[in-house]
């Protein structure tokens, strides 16, 4: 549905935000919010720009407050932008190895931004142009670290380096990348932006698509698996724990 390309010229009219369910609890308790005390890893719903007030009821997809996705369409009209979207920050997320997994299961470059705090802001600040740009826009990741034992265990022996604009290849499961390219964090913006396009054509003809019932089966099959913060699973029926099922007998 999110590969829809009406799904995504609607998206364009707002802040998308993907939460990051089994991250941490915090973050948990927002999905439960709009699922009436129920947790499940996908919740939908379209918030006033103050980020409380909903717009729509809550649901597990967009289908599920607009089938045509009109109603959605009308929403966006009564809210219209007063920045540009070059000046919006860059997505970050939670962790590095968060990042790397997601980067993995949507197949696109991850892009760390490595280096101390006050490098690391004014380099997120010079790339929002490229990130937000025609050629680049939903074709990539991002993660902002300032600390490299989050990291160098993960990637390559490129990677090894304390700071830099790294431009990574995830592996198939998303533990472990290789980085293609790593530049320095003063880099020209038209230096990166050709460092990315090369990445980008680099990932796209080096990367099958994923068929996703042989991809868990082999995961499975090879011991793969990543820990998160929160259990994995859902509680459907809002008891506050995850539900597990039950064996089913010989």
């Amino acid at each position: 549905m999110f590969s829809d390309t009406e799904v995504i010229e609607a998206s364009r009219n707002f802040v998308c935000v993907r939460i990051e369910s089994y991250e941490s609890k915090e973050t948990q308790n927002i999905v439960r919010s709009h699922l009436q005390g129920r947790f499940a890893n996908t919740a939908f719903c379209i918030l006033a720009p103050d980020g409380k007030e909903r717009l729509t009821r809550s649901g597990r997809s967009p289908r599920q407050v607009s089938l045509d996705l009109d109603r959605i369409l009308e929403i966006a009209q009564d809210y219209q932008p007063k920045g540009h979207i070059s000046e919006s920050k860059i997505p970050d997320f939670n962790s590095f190895k968060l990042a790397l997994n997601v980067a993995s299961a949507d197949q696109r470059v991850l892009i760390l931004i490595a280096g101390n705090n006050a490098e690391v802001a004014n380099t997120e600040k010079r790339l929002r142009s490229l990130a937000w740009s025609k050629n680049a826009i939903g074709r990539f990741q991002y993660d902002l670290e300032t600390d490299a034992k989050m990291w160098k265990e993960a990637l390559s022996k490129r990677g090894r380096h304390n700071n830099g604009i790294f431009l990574i290849h995830p592996a198939p499961y998303g533990l472990k990348g290789e980085v293609i390219e790593r530049l320095s964090l003063d880099s020209s913006s038209k230096k990166i932006a050709a460092a990315m396009a090369r990445a980008n054509k680099h990932f796209a003809a080096t990367t099958e698509k994923k068929n996703h019932s042989e991809h868990v089966s082999t995961g499975r099959r090879t011991g793969k698996k990543i820990e998160m913060a929160i259990e994995f699973g859902e509680d459907r029926d809002g008891d506050g724990k995850i539900d597990h099922r039950r064996r089913r007998r010989n």
